[in-house]
């Protein structure tokens, strides 16, 4: 029997005595993903912008794990510095990023105004690109570790009523190849989540004909649940993804793969 098969453990899905950043991880899918890393016993960093902290901070201290926070706006480059320095700080390591703060500003035409588009392209594109190569030659210096990014099902297909938001998630995929090449020997590994419909305030604006439309092609006729990102987070920051690089993992409920 080949080595590998006799030495794969179901240990290698922890995180124990790992460090985690997730931006935006104070609410809604960020907040599924730090919870699941604390599950899987790994410490949490979280650069926020709004000040509901509470809930994740409860649910990794009753986890036994450590958290802590730093409040700004991931649009300055001052900022994202300054977060990384300060992880680097508190804990003395980075092991884990999930680029997931991100933002959609939907508009009554398809092209949106010059300062709506910028918006969504400095924070969905610029800051996650800047922190992959900052963290990422923090990860090199220790030798290794995981970057998630956060794409989605529109990193794959158009929206005329919305532009800005497809055009940053398809870059998302490209931004996510680049860098797993870019430390492609370095034990630094990069990969994308795409999630698919899950209700949050980027899509509270939905009409409710539009809700009904995407449920009838998903299991169970619902949108998806946080929970549902979990698992999928937890493997591709572990070691069982050791392998995986460079991809992206569409967690979608199988709606691109229903035609009706």
């Amino acid at each position: 029997m080949d080595a590998s098969i006799s030495n794969f453990s179901m240990d290698m899905f922890s995180l124990k005595g790992k460090v985690a950043v997730v931006t935006g991880g104070n609410t809604h899918l960020g907040m599924a993903y730090a919870s699941a890393f604390a599950k899987a016993g790994a410490d949490l960093f979280i650069p926020h912008l709004t000040d509901d902290v509470r809930d994740i901070r409860d649910f990794a201290e009753k986890e036994g794990r450590r958290i802590a926070f730093i409040q700004g706006d991931l649009t300055d480059p001052a900022f994202r510095k300054a977060l990384v320095d300060k992880c680097l700080e508190v804990y003395g390591k980075i092991d884990i990023l999930v680029n997931n703060a991100g933002v959609s500003k939907r508009t009554l035409t398809q092209y949106p105004p010059e300062e709506v588009y910028q918006r969504v392209i400095d924070l969905n594109i610029t800051a996650g690109y800047d922190l992959c190569c900052k963290i990422g030659q923090v990860m090199k210096k220790q030798g290794g570790g995981k970057i998630i990014n956060i794409g989605s099902t529109l990193s794959f297909t158009g929206s005329g009523g919305d532009h800005a938001y497809p055009i940053s998630k398809h870059a998302v995929i490209g931004m996510t190849r680049s860098i797993a090449a870019e430390f492609l020997h370095d034990n630094v590994k990069c990969n994308a989540i795409c999630p698919g419909f899950f209700r949050s305030p980027l899509n509270e604006g939905m009409p409710q004909e539009s809700f009904d439309r995407v449920a009838r092609r998903l299991p169970h006729k619902e949108w998806g649940a946080y929970g549902d990102l979990m698992g999928s987070a937890v493997f591709l920051a572990s070691s069982a993804s050791d392998y995986v690089n460079g991809v992206f993992l569409i967690v979608d409920g199988g709606f691109a793969a229903n035609y009706f």
